[in-house]
């Protein structure tokens, strides 16, 4: 039986694009392994803090020394590097935001990108922590950021990958849905993209 998280970013809902996607990937996924336990995280419902001082602090002190309130922060961060230590396959809903990612996502990393859970320092130097991991991404876009003129404007994918990449998630899966407002391309990109899905 496998694991699967599945990051959800965009604050829209009924008309959200990677929530489609991502759906759809899910979907996929649960065709080849039937018995797959899916959790959520929609970063819209549980709104992830805006990094603070205060956080830092906690991030940087030893747990035996945490008062109250860093105890409190403490758990909420380990219980989302959790779910991602038990997952077997990841998927994120990655919408470009102004050419990066929306800025829940970015605070999920800030909370999840801790020294000793996701990753660790040795005399080599970084080392993720979060190994033998699959990792789907769900982008779509307005524009087309995978080729062309507009590809160096690409700050989510890379950014997305880097990140997981960091943690020991080398093994990853882009799925895209682009030029969703361009006319002639608008039409069919989410279908197009649905019938790339490809689950390894």
């Amino acid at each position: 039986m496998k694991n699967i998280l599945h990051i959800i970013s965009s604050p829209r809902v009924e008309v959200s694009a990677s929530r489609k996607l991502g759906k759809a990937v899910i979907e996929k996924i649960q065709e080849k392994y039937p018995d797959v336990v899916v959790k959520e995280r929609d970063l819209s419902k549980d709104s992830i803090p805006i990094l603070e001082e205060v956080h830092i602090n906690t991030f940087f002190t030893p747990v035996e020394s945490h008062s109250q309130e860093q105890a409190a922060i403490n758990e909420y961060s380990t219980g989302l590097i959790s779910e991602l230590q038990e997952a077997d396959i990841i998927v994120v809903d990655s919408p470009m935001y102004n050419f990066s990612v929306p800025a829940s996502l970015r605070a999920y990393f800030d909370f999840t990108s801790r020294a000793g859970y996701t990753f660790k320092y040795d005399e080599n130097g970084p080392k993720g922590l979060l190994n033998n991991k699959k990792l789907y991404i769900a982008f779509t876009s307005g524009n087309i950021y995978s080729e062309g003129p507009y590809q160096v404007y690409d700050s989510n994918v890379p950014y997305v990958k880097n990140i997981f990449g960091f943690y020991g998630v080398t093994d990853v899966s882009v799925f895209r849905a682009e030029g969703l407002s361009i006319p002639g391309i608008q039409e069919t990109a989410m279908e197009k993209a649905i019938e790339a899905i490809v689950i390894d």
